[in-house]
């Protein structure tokens, strides 16, 4: 079959292989081009990912420190990271908690992870966020019945938008536990 195809071209025909210079230029442009008209179409899809992301990460984090909370005979708190953890400078006040929490046994009951106290777990979350806790504190602590502290609610919203855009949410947890995500505008952040 080779010596059938081999004697329809001529040898400077059989030697030429690959693409010209100015076909791969000619399909590069016409990629790049492609690329910057489909780029800012990929925004919102990224922006419902990490507030996704983030909302499914409050919720395990919540799930968690409920149960340890049950297991453990209570003193289990989720606190906000502090500004400057991991290189994080968002999370300024006590009710942003924009670099992330984590869960520890809080063996002396004063809200505050200290030395040889256990941590649990870390919940770091994506960059270009806002995470805002309805109340102005820094740490849930749970009872040995896995109850909250008080009822709260969180929004989680991509960074300097509000809580009308599309891809925000909240969150939401009653002292008894019952955990409630929210897309509609009106309701974040929740209260119950």
């Amino acid at each position: 079959m080779d010596a059938m195809y081999a004697s329809t071209f001529t040898p400077a025909q059989r030697v030429q292989r690959g693409f010209t210079l100015i076909e791969v230029l000619v399909v590069a442009a016409i990629v790049a081009v492609l690329a910057a008209l489909a780029g800012p179409s990929f925004t919102p899809l990224l922006e419902r990912w990490r507030v996704r992301d983030s909302v499914e990460s409050l919720q395990s984090a919540l799930y968690l420190a409920r149960s340890e909370a049950i297991k453990r005979g209570g003193n289990v708190v989720i606190r906000k990271e502090a500004t400057g953890a991991n290189g994080c400078t968002l999370a300024s006040g006590a009710s942003n908690w924009d670099c992330g929490w984590f869960v520890f046994v809080d063996t002396n009951n004063n809200g505050t992870q200290n030395t040889g106290e256990e941590v649990l777990q870390r919940f770091a979350i994506p960059a270009n966020l806002e995470v805002t806790r309805s109340a102005n504190s820094a740490f849930i602590r749970f009872d040995r019945w896995g109850r909250a502290n008080a009822p709260f609610g969180f929004s989680i919203v991509p960074a300097n938008q509000s809580t009308s855009h599309p891809a925000a949410r909240g969150l939401c947890m009653s002292s008894g536990g019952r955990i409630r995500i929210s897309s509609d505008p009106a309701d974040i952040p929740c209260s119950d």
